[in-house]
């Protein structure tokens, strides 16, 4: 079982690495690490599984997080309470986006940053990517709002970027009256 000791430290140099492509079908290895991610995710959003394991919350969670430097992520999305959608995106890449900005109100998190993060990360409200999911099927996945956030936070991931580079170090709200809070 991952526990949140498992994930890279924003300090570690290797979340600035650039991860490879993943050639398909996926390795056993690759398909056991996907089903820790999930059941991490899921886990880690259930109260009190969280609070018994140790765990800190988490929406979405990208191979290279820990360690792996692969270009695949998982997300896991409670939509309703107790209710969980689950994504897996191999070779993932933005194929279109809305021109609408958002931010998330409260400020992102991540399961790599440890620390508490005031400011701004302008994403786009809508984005429909495209990849590959676990048997190596293409698929398109649209997303909106909080789900379309946690996408592009996991694919930056996998080109080496934080959420924490996106907000503005000498004005942390900049812009902040031209994009929507959610």
């Amino acid at each position: 079982m991952l526990k949140t000791k498992d994930f890279l430290d924003e300090k570690d140099k290797r979340l600035r690495l650039i991860s490879k492509e993943v050639e398909l079908p996926l390795t056993k290895e690759d398909q056991k690490l996907i089903d820790q991610m999930i059941k991490y995710l899921h886990d880690s959003q259930i109260e009190e599984l969280a609070e018994k394991y140790d765990l800190r919350p988490g929406m979405g969670l990208s191979a290279i997080q820990l360690g792996v430097q692969k270009r695949f992520f998982v997300v896991v999305h409670e939509y309703e309470e107790g209710k969980f959608d689950t994504y897996v995106l191999v070779n993932p890449r933005i194929i279109s986006n809305s021109v609408e900005k958002i931010y998330v109100e409260e400020g992102e998190g991540c399961l790599s940053v440890n620390r508490p993060v005031d400011g701004i990360v302008p994403r786009y409200a809508r984005v429909t990517m495209e990849g590959y999911d676990r048997e190596g099927n293409k698929i398109q996945v649209r997303a909106r709002e909080e789900l379309a956030i946690c996408f592009q936070h996991e694919l930056d991931h996998l080109n080496g970027i934080l959420f924490i580079d996106h907000i503005d170090k000498k004005n942390p709200y900049k812009g902040k009256d031209q994009m929507r809070a959610i």
